[in-house]
């Protein structure tokens, strides 16, 4: 794969769109989508024809953090009350409770993961709590990818052993930016000694991998002290790197208002930024597995993508085959065979419908057939870079070529790009392609069509 992408190219393909951690995203979801519909989903997957064959995913959001840090767009609750955890530990063990009067106890599960929010925001006896609550409810087989979210400045080596030793196999450090300017502007100041040192007992405790988070386009960030960050990750050496861009959306997010905008880097210097990013960590050994993830090429995530096996969920790239994911806690989302669904975002509405007796879904989608023919194209495209027409053809009973003949139009530009190669047996995406492949799949996004057509009608209005 070609390890020279230039500015230029990243100016003119890496353009804004959906990271199709689902299909159709989020944002697409209805209020028509409620707890009844949810309970049918789950009920079919117990009773329908492969029932308990099939292992679960499970994701634990636990909202609270001690401080904010002003870039965050994540669903929150900023508190130094420890004491709020205990009751919110309760609705959770109530959720649970309500998801097994449907699915009933011993569910196979291959993937958990707990995100927030700062996972470790609650105590050492409440995480022993919270996994208590999941094994007893759920059969989590040997060898599942066991993930939580750290941030650096809530743990010690004697946490990182308690984790280690509740069965979580892998561990994510937010650290976003290790200039202190910068950590400053963002109100997160972290050392880079503190998460060297963690990093260190992460691997003498023996995680199978340790990930770490930076975003790019955060205020005060310029290439140059970009570029000292980018060479304190590479000496690290985490088996994986997140790489974000940051959106400043002042007006969506309450918390990045504290954000000074004159402080942002200008777009040049942003895409200087991931050029550089791209630039480093290749020539320091990493595989760019797609979108914003590396990983060392012995890592799982290395391999499932050399030999094809790379998948795509809510969480991002991962190893575990497409399976059903229960979301649990405030605004967790979920998907259940074909259906997709969200919790209330807010500690009083979930709480609420709780104490009601009710699963607290207050959205979701239950797709059609387009949709998941989509979905299969979109998710082959993100996760193995090609698509093979004839498997389109034979899962869903329809011609490529007719069904999807805008889109092929679409393809044929790319092709002249030298985004992809098409031919009579499908769609390749080229490695240059790769670096661009959320512009791709784009082409296939129904719903993105649909919104260009209306903003190109109301501009002729």
């Amino acid at each position: 794969m070609t390890t020279t992408i230039s500015p230029d190219l990243l100016r003119k393909y890496d353009v804004p769109g959906p990271r199709y951690t689902s299909y159709p995203t989020a944002d697409r979801f209805v209020e028509a989508f409620g707890p009844s519909d949810y309970v049918q989903a789950l009920a079919q997957r117990r009773e329908g024809p492969a029932a308990m064959a099939a292992p679960l995913s499970l994701y634990v959001h636990i909202p609270f953090c001690e401080s904010l840090c002003y870039y965050c767009a994540c669903n929150k609750i900023i508190t130094k009350h420890h004491e709020r955890s205990g009751p919110y530990l309760r609705y959770l063990s109530r959720e649970v409770e309500l998801h097994t009067e449907v699915l009933g106890t011993g569910q196979p599960v291959s993937q958990l993961h707990l995100g927030g929010g700062t996972p470790t925001f609650l105590s050492d006896d409440e995480l022993r709590q919270l996994m208590d609550l999941l094994r007893r409810n759920f059969a989590i087989a040997p060898g599942a990818e066991c993930s939580i979210e750290i941030d650096p400045r809530t743990v010690t080596a004697e946490r990182l052993q308690l984790l280690h030793d509740l069965g979580f196999n892998r561990i994510s450090f937010g650290v976003q930016d290790f200039d202190p300017d910068v950590q400053k502007a963002v109100h997160r100041v972290q050392p880079y000694e503190q998460v060297a040192a963690l990093m260190d007992d992460a691997r003498r405790i023996g995680f199978d991998s340790v990930n770490v988070d930076l975003i790019y386009g955060l205020p005060k960030q310029t290439p140059e002290s970009f570029t000292r960050t980018l060479q304190q990750v590479s000496t690290l050496r985490p088996d994986r790197i997140a790489l974000y861009a940051y959106a400043h959306l002042p007006e969506r997010f309450k918390p990045q208002r504290r954000i000074i905008t004159a402080e942002l880097p200008g777009a040049g210097n942003k895409i200087s930024m991931l050029s550089q990013a791209l630039a480093a960590f290749i020539s320091a050994g990493y595989v760019y597995i797609g979108m914003d993830h590396f990983a060392l090429p012995n890592d799982a995530l290395a391999v499932a993508k050399r030999q094809g096996r790379l998948h795509r969920n809510f969480q991002g790239y991962s190893t575990q085959a497409d399976c059903d994911l229960i979301g649990l806690g405030v605004s967790a989302i979920g998907k259940v065979g074909a259906t997709y669904s969200q919790n209330a975002k807010t500690m009083d509405e979930y709480c609420d419908m709780l104490d009601q007796g009710k699963l607290p879904v207050v959205r979701g989608l239950a797709l059609s057939r387009d949709d998941l023919a989509r979905r299969a194209v979109i998710m082959a495209l993100m996760c193995q870079g090609q698509v093979v027409f004839e498997s389109i053809e034979l899962a869903w009973l329809l011609d490529f070529k007719s069904y999807f003949a805008a889109e092929m139009e679409q393809m044929r530009q790319l092709e002249e790009q030298g985004m992809v190669v098409v031919d009579e047996e499908g769609i390749q995406v080229t490695a240059q392609g790769w670096f661009f492949v959320r512009g791709v799949a784009m082409q296939f996004d129904k719903y993105l069509q649909a919104d260009r057509n209306r903003s190109r009608f109301s501009r002729i209005i």
